[in-house]
C-alpha cells in the first residue's frame, strides 16, 4: 500500500504478502478501520486514528510503521532534533540519558532540544487558557494526536473542548526556527527540525496535521531507530559533563504527571491512559457527566507516552528510570520572555478542528434513513456474537457494510452454518 496514493497520511503500511487474515488487528482497532476479506486485511483510511494498536498484535509483522530517516536530514543546512520526554527512560543506567543525548549530537544534528524544556511555560499557558475559557468544561489536552483524531472520528461534538494551544514540540520548533534563522543568518527553509517520535501518531501529525494544525517540523524519526544508533555508538562517548538536561518536564511522559502539575486548589484535573479507558471517559464527557473537572489529559498509550509503540523499553521500566533520573538530577529551567510574548500575541493558538464525517451513511438524508432502517433490520437477523469470523470487528459494523453495499449477509459464517444445519435436518 503506497503512501502517495492515500487521501489520508498514516504512519503505517501493510505487507499483504505476509498477512494471513487472522483478524487480530481487526479486533483491537478502536474505530473499526480494519476488515479481513478474502484472507487479507482491508484498511479504511478515513477511520484510522494512528493509535498503533494493530502493530504489536500482528503475529507476522505484516503491519509496518513508517518513519523518516537520518538521511532525510542531509537536505538541510542546519539540523535540529527534538527529544520526547519518553526518550530519557529508554536506556540502562550504564548508558544514561546524557550519553544518549550526546550520541544524537554526533549523528549530524547541530542542536538537540528536549520537549521537557518548555513544559514549565506550557503549564502557565494552560492555566491561563482555563481561566479565560471558563465556559468550556472540561478542557481536553491536545498533546496526543491520536486522541484529537479519535474525537474527530467518534466524538465530534467535543471538538470545542480540545485545548487550542500548540504542543510543546511545536512551540519549540516555532521559537528555535526563528532564533537560529536570525542568529545564523540562515533561511528558515534551510533549517530542518526533526522530532524523535515514540509513537506513529506523532509521525502522522508531522506529515499531515489535522485541520488547521500546522506542522512546524520537517520530519519525524522513529525513536527505536535512534535507539539502535545510540546502542551502536555510545561506547565512543567518554565525557558527558557538557550535556545539560531539563529534568522538570520529563515526567510528562508518564500518565497523570501533566494533570498533577496543572492542578491547583481552583483547578480540578483528571488523567486517563489506554484507548479503551479514554473512550469510556469521552462517553461520559459527551453525556455531561464530568463537567466538574476543569482539565483532562487523555493518553492513547497505557501509562502515557512511555507506552508508545515506537519506544523500546517496557513502559513501567521506563517510568521507573525517569522518576529516578528526576530525583538524581539538579533542576535546570528554561524561561524566555519571547515565549511569553508569542503566547500573548496568539502565535501558539490553533483554530477549531473539523470532524471527520466517516459515520455519515449518505449525503441524501432520505437514503441515509433507509440505510439506518436496513441496519436495524440486519441486526435482528445477525447472531450478535461479534465473533469477527466474517472479517468485520462486530455484527454492527458488518451490518453497516452490508447496507453500504460492501458486504453480503451470506458472508456471515454463523448464519451459514445455522442454515446448513437446518437444511440437513429437513433432508
Amino acid at each position: 500500500m503506497k503512501m502517495e496514493n492515500r487521501k489520508f497520511f498514516h504512519a503505517l503500511t501493510f505487507d499483504l504478502d505476509r498477512c494471513n487474515g487472522c483478524t487480530k488487528c481487526v479486533r483491537v482497532c478502536p474505530t473499526n478501520a480494519l476488515r479481513v476479506k478474502n484472507g487479507k486485511v482491508i484498511f479504511d483510511e478515513s477511520r484510522c486514528i494512528d493509535c498503533g494498536r494493530c502493530i504489536p498484535v500482528c503475529p507476522l509483522d505484516a503491519i509496518i510503521p513508517f518513519s523518516d530517516h537520518l538521511e532525510d536530514t542531509k537536505r538541510f543546512k542546519y539540523k535540529i532534533a527534538i527529544l520526547p520526554s519518553s526518550f530519557s527512560g529508554q536506556f540502562e543506567d550504564s548508558i544514561g540519558y546524557k550519553k544518549a543525548k550526546k550520541v544524537i549530537c554526533k549523528l549530524g544534528f547541530d542542536l538537540v532540544l528536549e520537549e521537557s524544556m518548555v513544559t514549565g511555560l506550557v503549564k502557565k499557558f494552560i492555566r491561563d487558557y482555563l481561566k479565560k475559557h471558563q465556559n468550556i468544561r472540561p478542557v481536553i489536552s491536545s498533546d496526543c494526536p491520536t486522541i484529537v483524531r479519535l474525537i474527530q472520528v467518534r466524538f465530534p461534538i467535543l471538538l470545542p473542548n480540545i485545548l487550542h494551544i500548540e504542543s510543546p514540540v511545536s512551540l519549540l520548533s516555532m521559537y528555535f526556527r526563528k532564533k537560529i534563522s536570525y542568529e545564523k543568518k540562515i533561511n528558515p527553509s534551510d533549517i530542518g527540525i526533526f522530532t524523535i517520535a515514540p509513537c506513529i501518531s506523532q509521525i502522522t501529525a508531522v506529515h499531515q496535521p489535522e485541520g488547521t494544525y500546522k506542522s512546524y517540523q520537517d520530519g519525524a524519526i522513529a525513536l527505536r531507530d535512534i535507539y539502535c544508533k545510540v546502542m551502536y555508538s555510545h561506547r565512543e562517548i567518554d565525557n558527558v559533563d557538557d550535556i545539560e538536561i531539563y529534568k522538570n518536564g520529563l515526567t510528562w511522559a508518564l500518565s497523570g504527571k501533566q494533570a498533577e502539575e496543572i492542578e491547583t486548589k481552583n483547578i480540578k484535573t483528571l488523567a486517563v491512559s489506554g484507548i479503551e479507558n479514554v473512550i469510556k471517559i469521552l462517553n461520559k464527557i459527551e453525556n455531561h457527566q464530568l463537567e466538574y473537572f476543569d482539565y483532562i489529559v487523555l493518553s492513547n498509550c497505557v501509562n502515557g507516552c512511555v507506552g508508545g509503540v515506537l519506544n523500546v523499553e517496557n513502559p513501567f521500566v521506563a517510568s521507573s528510570r525517569i522518576k529516578r533520573l528526576v530525583k538524581q538530577t539538579k533542576p535546570k529551567y528554561f524561561y524566555n520572555d519571547t515565549f511569553i510574548k508569542m503566547y500573548k500575541n496568539g502565535e501558539f493558538d490553533v483554530e477549531s478542528l473539523k470532524p471527520r464525517s466517516i459515520l455519515k451513511l449518505d449525503e441524501d438524508i432520505l437514503i441515509a434513513i433507509e440505510k439506518m432502517q436496513k441496519i436495524d433490520e440486519l441486526m435482528e437477523l445477525l447472531p450478535g456474537y461479534d465473533c469477527g469470523a466474517c472479517g468485520s470487528p462486530d455484527c454492527r459494523t458488518f451490518a453497516e457494510d452490508i447496507a453500504d453495499g460492501k458486504e453480503v449477509i451470506e458472508n456471515c459464517p454463523v448464519l451459514y452454518f445455522k442454515k446448513k444445519e437446518k437444511d440437513e435436518k429437513i433432508n
